[in-house]
């Protein structure tokens, strides 16, 4: 392949193989650092050699602690293969010659499965894993707690598709060792594929449980186990979150602390719900770590961040952050509350539940069964001296009483509220009975949001859009208002549509980014509002000021390669 290509000459690879042998490295590594040979093209000679795919050293690859458990540093170093991950397709096993029958043999044995899936890699780059790996296991053996009974022995070998040898009426319980198992393993692959959400979902009539994952906000199948592992499952999951397992009628939610060998200790929270035929369902939320992330990370466009720091910084009055269920409000209200959290501010916030913590705010927990609901913290809150206060949604009038008052007796308040734009927000408040007047004095701003999915960096492919495609992008984004962005249609436009590779899972998408509508506080607005204005004259004057629809700042960021029109139709309302 690198002769055909006119990469190297058959006299160079004679020198290379001469110096491999002379320095004890392998010929990859010499054609790598002696003749300049792109790992690219290399990986490609031998990804076609081998029929499998090549794998280059990555630091960021988590360590398979459960796979190398049992096994020695000296002894692969020397067999030169080493296990990467798992799956319900197999062992990943990174070798140098996938086809040494000798090697596999022994994997097959050591690993106990015999589902192992090859790829090809050069001798100094399995030598780098296995040293780290063996590192990073040794810490972490060192760190880990001898006392801790939960920590469970995990090994790589159970059989995802054994449906054949479990009978329909033989039931498999929460104790079962294949149940503990697999659903440890599944939270597992759920963290490190950095899934938000795990649905367990028994389907009586399919007679098989199916687990999905969800990735980027959209809901993907991971694997399907036999229904009758379905009840112990539940149990399982139940037992870990420490809620009845004897309670199969009625939903229950819960908290997992979620603490295994080779990963970081991570929290879930928990609800099952009763479905048909005796069976439940199980969502998982699997919960991010503790902190916030900047305010400069949300992808805000520059007029939209400089009015966020601009009201935040502001010594009272509302602010609110709206969209539907999980589309990053409590990310934005937690980056801007690191924004203003300093020593001489004191925040509470009331949120149901604590998802985010940080040091530095006071954060308290809803718990609705005993009655400490929103409106009965805010409350609180008030003879509590604040600077500011986070409600982490108004969900009835009187919540939301009590935080326009609390904005207008000399409190910061940050809510959030389910609605699908800025304008509409406001409509919505005055149509709750709030007094106009009160509302505008206490309003300063509301900031709508998405989320949708960032294109993969690593096989986006980028195309000139035809001029009837870029016609249909301008009418979408309006006529009266595109000239305004600069975009011109020339030939060296260039848009991205999504690829598909191992990096994105075949999905052509990898991570989300935020798309905003931020409606300031202006004089204009804040009149309008009194006079209770509709939302159409609300969204004309804010569009006049400066303010880009929610449709319209994912175009602009389609424009910039971030992501594609199909997501950006796929979440906006037209």
């Amino acid at each position: 392949y690198l002769i055909s290509r006119k990469l190297v000459t058959s006299h160079q690879l004679q020198q290379a193989l001469a110096l491999s042998r002379k320095t004890k490295k392998s010929v990859d590594f010499i054609l790598l650092e002696s003749f300049k040979i792109k790992k690219e093209d290399l990986g490609k000679s031998l990804s076609l050699f081998y029929a499998c795919p090549f794998k280059a050293y990555d630091s960021e690859l988590d360590t398979p602690s459960e796979l190398i458990r049992n096994l020695k540093k000296p002894f692969l170093l020397n067999a030169l293969w080493v296990p990467m991950s798992w799956s319900k397709e197999g062992v990943d096993v990174l070798i140098d010659n996938p086809r040494d029958l000798t090697k596999t043999d022994q994997m097959k044995a050591l690993l106990k499965t015999a589902k192992i899936n090859f790829s090809v890699g050069i001798k100094e780059d399995i030598e780098e894993f296995i040293s780290r790996f063996f590192h990073e296991k040794k810490l972490d053996d060192s760190k880990a707690n001898k006392s801790m009974t939960e920590s469970l022995d995990l090994i790589p070998d159970i059989a995802f598709d054994e449906e054949e040898s479990i009978e329909e009426d033989e039931e498999v319980t929460e104790e079962s060792s294949e149940v503990v198992k697999l659903v440890d393993q599944v939270l597992i692959a759920a963290y490190r594929k950095k899934a938000s959400d795990v649905h367990v979902e028994a389907a009586p009539g399919a007679q098989c449980t199916t687990i999905r994952f969800r990735l980027d906000g959209v809901c993907q199948d991971y694997m399907k186990i036999p229904l009758a592992m379905a009840k112990g499952i539940l149990s399982r999951i139940k037992v870990m979150a420490r809620l009845d397992i004897a309670e199969r009628r009625l939903s229950q939610d819960g908290k997992i602390k979620f603490r295994r060998k080779g990963i970081p200790p991570f929290e879930l929270r928990v609800a099952t719900i009763p479905t048909t035929g005796g069976y439940e369902d199980a969502v998982l939320r699997i919960l991010g770590k503790a902190g916030a992330i900047s305010l400069e990370a949300l992808d805000l466009t520059d007029r939209n961040l400089k009015i966020m720091k601009r009201l935040i910084a502001q010594p009272y009055g509302l602010i609110l952050v709206v969209g539907p269920t999980g589309s990053g409000k409590t990310t934005t209200l937690h980056s801007a509350l690191a924004h203003i959290n300093k020593p001489d501010v004191k925040i509470w916030t009331a949120e149901d539940p604590v998802e985010v913590t940080q040091v530095g705010l006071r954060q308290v927990e809803v718990k609705p069964q005993i009655g400490y609901t929103f409106a009965r913290i805010m409350r609180s809150f008030l003879r509590a001296d604040p600077d500011v206060i986070m409600v982490g949604e108004m969900r009835d009038n009187e919540t939301t009483a009590i935080a326009i008052e609390a904005s207008l007796t000399g409190h910061l308040v940050f809510s959030t509220l389910h609605t699908n734009s800025a304008t509409e927000t406001v409509a919505r408040l005055l149509d709750m009975g709030f007094n106009p007047v009160n509302f505008s004095d206490a309003f300063l701003g509301v900031l709508a949001q998405r989320l949708i999915r960032r294109l993969c960096e690593k096989c986006r492919k980028p195309y000139h859009p035809s001029k009837d495609e870029f016609e249909e992008i301008v009418c979408e984004y309006g006529s009266d208002s595109f000239d305004a962005t600069g975009i011109k249609y020339w030939p060296d436009l260039t848009l991205y549509r999504p690829q598909a590779c191992d990096e994105c899972s075949g999905t052509g998408y990898k991570g989300r980014l935020a798309i905003h509508e931020m409606l300031d506080g202006t004089k204009e607005i804040k009149r309008m509002i009194r006079k209770q204005a509709s939302p159409e004259n609300l969204l004309q004057k804010a569009s006049q000021q400066g303010m880009t629809r929610l449709n319209q700042d994912g175009i602009l960021k389609v424009f910039k390669g971030f992501t594609s029109m199909t997501e950006v139709r796929r979440v906006c309302i037209q």
